[in-house]
C-alpha cells in the first residue's frame, strides 16, 4: 500500500508477513481503500508461480457461480457446448482472489469451504476431482462476523478465510 504514514507502513508490514505464508488471507475495509492492490501485492511477494485470478463474486449471479468458479463439462446445463476448467483450476500454483466474499450465496459456500479444506475440485457435471493448489485471498467490505452472527455467512468457512486478516484503514487515516 503506498504512503509513508505509520497506517501504511501497517499495512505493508501485514501483507509482507501474511504473503510468507500459504495460508488464506482476507482483506477488509471500506471501498476504494486499496484492497485490490493489497491483494495483487500478497501474491507478488508470495513466490507462487501461477497466475492471479481474480472473481468478484458480488458480479456473478447465483446460479452461474457454481460454473464460474469450479467449471464445467460440455453437456452439463443446456447452454454448456464446451467444457470450461473455472476460476480454481485456472488459479492452480498461484492466487484466487474472491472480492466482495460477505456477497456469496449461502449454498456455495459449503461448497467453497470443501475446497479449503481437501484442495480438490469438481466441474459441474463431472464425475472426476481435480487437485489444485490455490492461494485464497478474500476481501470485503462487508462486516463479515454480522453476516456470520445474522446466519448469512457461514462461522466456518469465515474462520477459514481468516488465515491472516489485513484490515485497511479509510484513506483519510493513512
Amino acid at each position: 500500500v503506498p504512503g509513508r504514514s505509520a497506517v501504511a507502513r501497517r499495512i505493508r508490514g501485514e501483507v509482507a508477513l501474511a504473503a510468507r505464508s500459504r495460508s488464506p488471507v482476507l482483506i477488509c475495509g471500506p471501498t476504494g481503500t486499496g484492497k485490490e492492490y493489497a491483494a495483487s501485492e500478497l501474491h507478488r511477494r508470495s513466490g507462487r508461480t501461477g497466475p492471479l485470478v481474480r472473481l468478484n463474486v458480488a458480479a456473478v449471479p447465483g446460479d452461474l457461480f457454481e460454473s464460474e468458479i469450479f467449471g464445467h463439462v460440455r453437456g452439463a446445463f443446456t447452454s454448456a457446448n464446451a467444457a470450461r476448467q473455472g476460476r480454481l483450476r485456472e488459479a492452480d500454483g498461484g492466487t484466487l482472489v474472491l472480492d466482495e466474499i460477505g456477497s456469496l450465496a449461502e449454498p456455495m459456500q459449503a461448497k467453497l469451504l470443501r475446497v479449503l479444506e481437501d484442495g480438490r475440485v469438481r466441474p459441474v457435471g463431472g464425475s472426476v476431482d481435480h487437485p489444485v493448489d490455490v492461494r485464497f485471498v478474500s476481501s470485503t467490505n462487508a462486516d463479515l462476523e454480522a453476516l456470520v452472527g445474522a446466519g448469512r455467512f457461514r462461522r466456518d468457512l469465515a474462520a477459514r478465510l481468516r488465515g491472516h486478516q489485513i484490515e485497511l484503514e479509510r484513506l483519510a487515516a493513512r
